[in-house]
């Protein structure tokens, strides 16, 4: 839970009979997370959201998985895949399991309006700014940010004419939360977390659409996408109040820490979910021991698969290998991956890492979807046999 937040017109105490500004009484809506227990919000309709004019399946299956086999480490480059498209049916599916799947998108156009009943979902803002409209209103995103949209929160991105938006998003079984490490028992942010309150970002004040036509939502389900046709427009919501909602971070926000010798990855995490955890590997100061091994050493995760995706600076550690920015590199478990060749005597004189990168570590194995298996660089498993 971010914050408790009240915006709009909400009334004095829940759960009461509230006129609207028309008149009649306001829909009250309670969306809240594991069952009643969980974190919530009270959203105040000008109309039911339940009221429904059509349903239907949508067409299309799921892309085809394929295991990783051989097992092999991996370089996606993501500026191989075709742009365009919106930020929702435009994504390519790279990697999933049961747990979390990874998309890359770049668009062109403002999505469809959209509901994950499935997870929350996390997407990192690349490049391009736009906007992601809900029911709890505007926020206005730009490349940097983190973007946490919970569960079943009906939204559209929209990109500006003319404009890009790329996406690297990440769709939850579940939840994705800051770790539970950084707050305290009531949900504050402790003085040790690298990142606090004031650095998440919600949506500006309602929004409220004056639209009296039918309006279609697509909905993700775990059996497929079904298209809800609603009599008007979800975004009718006059205020809401509580601590479930939309919010961003700037990954330039993140305050990472650093020690005489090299930290390992989970100080550097910034969001926890079901089965998966995300780190941010953003500009500090290397390692100040004199015989610091600076690039990370070898190491092999046993218990997860390793993904990066690479923003932008200096990746000193796969210097050499054809990464840069846009790539994606995938280290299942089982391999045993570290610095490439001549990486550790090149860091020996640098005292700071200009990185930008955003790592997933999943906890059980990673399946290759069809776009990744088109954008994969056939010579990268073997850049560790190069000579430095």
């Amino acid at each position: 839970m971010p914050h408790y937040r009240c915006v709009g017109d909400v009334p004095r105490k829940r759960h009461l009979r509230s006129p609207g500004p028309g008149g009649g009484l306001l829909h009250e809506e309670l969306m809240g997370e594991e069952g009643f227990s969980g974190e919530s919000s009270l959203l105040y309709h000008l109309r039911s959201p339940s009221a429904l004019a059509d349903a239907g399946p949508v067409d299309g299956a799921a892309p085809d998985l394929v295991p990783n086999d051989p097992l092999l480490p991996r370089h996606l480059r993501t500026g191989a895949l075709a742009g365009g498209g919106d930020p929702v049916g435009g994504r390519h599916l790279l990697l999933a399991n049961d747990d979390v799947s990874i998309s890359w998108v770049a668009a062109d156009r403002t999505s469809a309006l959209w509901r994950n009943a499935v997870g929350d979902e996390l997407a990192y803002v690349q490049a391009g700014a736009g906007e992601l409209e809900s029911v709890f209103g505007r926020l206005t995103v730009q490349a940097g940010d983190y973007v946490v949209v919970p569960r079943s929160a009906t939204h559209r991105w929209v990109v500006p004419a003319g404009g890009r938006l790329e996406l690297l998003v990440l769709e939850a079984r579940g939840h994705v939360r800051p770790p539970a490490r950084y707050l305290t028992s009531t949900g504050q942010f402790l003085e040790q977390a690298p990142y606090c309150e004031r650095d998440l970002r919600g949506p500006d004040g309602p929004l409220v659409v004056d639209d009296d036509g039918p309006v279609d939502v697509l909905i993700r389900h775990r059996h497929g996408v079904t298209r809800h046709r609603l009599p008007a427009s979800p975004f009718d919501v006059v205020g809401w109040a509580g601590g479930l909602y939309p919010w961003a971070l700037s990954i330039s926000d993140f305050e990472p820490l650093v020690g005489s010798l090299h930290q390992p990855p989970h100080v550097h995490q910034t969001f926890e979910g079901p089965g998966f955890v995300v780190c941010s590997f953003v500009p500090r100061p290397y390692d100040f021991h004199p015989d610091a091994i600076k690039v990370p050493y070898h190491h092999a995760n046993v218990d997860s698969d390793e993904v990066i995706f690479y923003s932008s600076g200096d990746f000193m550690s796969r210097s050499g290998s054809g990464i840069g920015a846009g790539s994606i590199s995938f280290h299942p478990g089982g391999f045993v991956h570290g610095p490439q060749p001549g990486s550790m005597e090149a860091a020996a004189d640098k005292d700071r890492t200009e990185e930008v990168a955003v790592m997933v570590d999943t906890f059980r194995p990673l399946s290759l979807g069809p776009a990744a298996l088109e954008i994969s660089d056939e010579s990268y498993p073997w850049s560790w046999s190069r000579q430095g």
